[in-house]
C-alpha cells in the first residue's frame, strides 16, 4: 500500500495562507462527502490574496486524502512553486488558469463532473428555472461548448470570452464551474447549482408539465439574491458551518 508523504505547513506559511489552505482542503472534503468527486479527476483552485499563485490539488490523490499542507502551489502557467513531492494535472489546471487569469474576482473556481449537472449541461435548453435553488445559478450563467479535453491552450480564450461576467459556466456533455470571491462563496453556488440539475432531472424523469414561473417572479429573485444569497450572507454565513461540519467528518483535513 502507497504511503502518502506526511506534511506540515502548518508554521512554515503565513497564517492568511494557511486559513485558505484550511478552507480549500474543506471544500475537497465536502465534495467527498456529498459525492461530487470524480476518482483522481476534477479541480478546485484557490488564489493567494495579492499574488498570481494558487492552490490545487495534488494529481493521484483522492479527494478525502487532500490536506491543507498536500496542496499545491503554482502560477497561472501550472508550474510548481512550492517544494512539493506531488505534482498536479496540467491538463486539469488549464480551465482553472484560463478563469483565474480572465477574472480578477475568480479567488475560487470548482470545477466539478457530477451526473446531474452533466446531465442538464448537455439538455437542449440547459438549466431551467423550474425551482428556487435554480434560481440562484440561473441569473448569472453562460455556457461553453465541448471541445475535448482541455489541452488546447487556443482554448482558454474563448471559454473566458464565453464566461464573460458570469459567476457559473455550464460545460455541455462535460461539467460545470462556479467561481467565487472566497472557497465558501464558490462552494455555496456549487451546492445550489447541484441541488438545481437534481431537481430538473427528477422532475423531467415524470414525464408530466411543469409549472412555470412568470418572468416577473424571476427578475424579482435575481434582485433579490444579489443582497441575501451571495456575498457576506451566502458565503461568510454558511461557509463556518461547513467547516464545523467537516471538523465532525473528519478533522485530518487540517493537518
Amino acid at each position: 500500500m502507497f504511503e502518502l508523504p506526511q506534511l506540515d505547513l502548518k508554521n512554515k506559511v503565513s497564517d492568511e495562507e494557511w486559513q485558505l489552505r484550511i478552507d480549500l482542503a474543506v471544500c475537497y472534503r465536502l465534495a467527498h462527502f456529498y459525492g461530487w468527486d470524480d476518482t483522481i479527476y476534477t479541480h478546485i483552485s484557490v488564489r493567494l490574496p495579492g499574488k498570481y499563485e494558487y492552490l490545487v490539488n495534488a494529481f493521484g490523490l483522492a479527494f478525502d486524502e487532500i490536506t491543507a499542507s498536500n496542496l499545491v502551489k503554482v502560477n497561472l502557467k501550472g508550474e510548481i512553486l512550492d517544494d512539493s513531492p506531488f505534482q498536479i494535472n496540467p491538463a486539469g489546471f488549464t480551465i482553472h488558469s484560463a478563469i483565474h487569469e480572465a477574472r480578477e474576482d475568480a479567488h475560487c473556481v470548482i470545477h466539478l463532473h457530477t451526473n446531474e449537472i452533466i446531465v442538464v449541461s448537455t439538455l437542449e435548453g440547459g438549466l431551467q428555472p423550474i425551482c428556487q435553488h435554480a434560481m440562484f445559478p440561473h441569473s448569472s450563467i453562460a455556457y461553453h461548448n465541448y471541445e475535448g479535453l482541455a489541452v488546447n491552450e487556443k482554448e482558454k480564450s474563448r471559454l473566458q470570452s464565453d464566461l464573460g461576467n458570469a459567476h457559473t459556466l455550464m460545460l455541455p456533455n462535460h461539467g460545470a464551474l462556479t467561481l467565487g470571491a472566497s472557497v465558501g462563496e464558490a462552494f455555496m453556488r456549487w451546492a445550489d447549482l447541484q441541488r438545481a440539475c437534481e431537481v430538473q432531472v427528477m422532475a423531467l424523469s415524470t414525464g408530466k408539465p411543469l409549472i412555470a414561473i412568470d418572468q416577473n417572479i424571476l427578475d424579482t429573485v435575481k434582485t433579490q439574491q444579489s443582497k441575501v444569497h451571495t456575498g457576506s450572507t451566502g458565503g461568510q454565513i454558511s461557509w463556518p458551518a461547513m467547516l464545523r461540519k467537516a471538523y465532525r467528518l473528519d478533522p485530518s483535513f487540517a493537518k
